[in-house]
Parts: structure tokens; C-alpha cells; sequence
């Protein structure tokens, strides 16, 4: 039962699958986004404390019972259950998670022993959403990159085999073009906010009342 990732056959290593683990990334900065910008808006932390429980319970089990049994990377397994595992290297995983169960221990004692709020907490939560949204959304284990500059051996299985050093291929390139049009799409978003941010600043109605308003 305690052990930490899974045997497959042609794999030298441990490995865990990088599919169940993005998705429980999603899971976690999902609920995270929420409970920080209710935090924000309305300076009401108990969804926020109820996400550092969960998510030091979480790491504790992956950590020092089995990934296997991580109630969000058996939620992640169950919504991916029917895509092809990619496997990759538990190694990398394992000092990436000590990392968020670092984060969560000091959260816990700074947000829910102390009760209290600070520049601290802020940072270390944009630090947790920017580790949670690359996981999920890119394929990239920040943790997992700091993994190389702490271990002498070479990281092996890495999620789209970065681990590798490899030519890309023309798909992979970025042109000139494309730049250009990244560069004008955020000129254009400026522009709609300096033109229109008086107009889009009218308080919202519902569209009954619009509806039912006599003309």
C-alpha cells in the first residue's frame, strides 16, 4: 500500500500517470480560483481555509501513503479513465508535491493556526495558482523543473518528453506573423478597455426586467 508511483512493464522507474494528475491540478486551481477571489471580493476566507485542509490532506497521502489513494488524483483517474495513460517519471512528481505540501503547511499555520492575512498569504497563493494552472492548462511541472537543480541524475519521463533534448519540429515553430498578431491582440484588448470602460461599468440588470420594462 505505501509506496510512492506504479510499476509498468517497460519503464525502468516508478512512474505515475501525467493525465490523472493534470486533471486533478484543473480540479484543485479550479476550486483555488474561487476561494481567492471570494477572499477578495469580499474579504470572506472560510472557502479559503476549507481549500488548505483539503489540500494538505491531499499531499500528506500522496507524500507519505500512496498517489493512488489522493482523493483528487482518484477523481482526476475516474474523468480521464478512458484516455491513454502517459507516464511519466514519479521522481520529479514527488520533490514537485514536497514543494505544495511546503506551501500548505506554512498557509495552514499562517491562515487557519494564526487567523490571519498578509502579503504573505497573497503571494503564496498566486505562487499555487501559477504552479496549479501550468500543470493543468500547459503540461508543466514548475516543480518539477526546480527538480533539476537540486538532483545531480537526469529527470526521466517528462511529460512531452522535455526531459529530451530534441530539434522542433516545424508544427512547434512560432513565426514572425504569429508574434505579431499576439502583440496587436493585446493592443486591441487595451483599446476596447480604454473606450469602453465607462460603457461596460453600468451596473448589470437582469433581462426580465428589460424585457418586461414598458416601452
Amino acid at each position: 500500500m505505501k509506496q510512492f508511483g506504479e510499476t509498468v512493464e517497460g519503464y525502468k522507474i516508478p512512474v505515475l500517470n501525467e493525465r490523472e494528475i493534470r486533471a486533478s491540478a484543473g480540479i484543485l486551481f479550479a476550486f483555488l480560483v474561487i476561494c481567492v477571489m471570494t477572499a477578495i471580493l469580499k474579504q470572506e476566507f472560510l472557502l479559503l481555509k476549507y481549500f488548505i485542509v483539503i489540500f494538505l490532506t491531499d499531499f500528506i497521502i500522496r507524500l507519505f501513503i500512496n498517489p493512488k489513494y489522493s482523493p483528487t488524483l482518484i477523481i482526476g483517474r475516474l474523468i480521464v479513465s478512458r484516455q491513454n495513460p502517459e507516464y511519466v517519471g514519479a521522481a520529479q512528481k514527488k520533490f514537485a508535491w514536497y514543494i505544495g505540501l511546503f506551501l500548505a503547511v506554512v498557509m495552514f499555520f499562517l491562515s487557519i493556526v494564526l487567523n490571519s492575512f498578509s502579503p504573505i498569504t497573497g503571494i503564496i497563493c498566486l505562487i499555487c495558482q501559477i504552479f496549479l494552472l501550468f500543470e493543468s492548462a500547459f503540461g508543466i511541472c514548475l516543480g518539477c523543473l526546480v527538480f533539476h537543480w537540486f538532483k545531480k541524475e537526469k529527470a526521466q519521463y517528462c511529460p512531452g518528453e522535455v526531459c529530451d533534448v530534441k530539434a522542433k519540429q516545424e508544427i512547434q515553430k512560432t513565426s514572425m506573423a504569429q508574434l505579431l498578431v499576439v502583440i496587436g491582440f493585446i493592443v486591441f484588448f487595451i483599446a476596447v478597455v480604454i473606450l469602453f470602460n465607462e460603457t461596460f461599468s453600468v451596473k448589470s440588470h437582469a433581462l426580465w426586467d428589460f424585457i418586461n420594462t414598458p416601452k
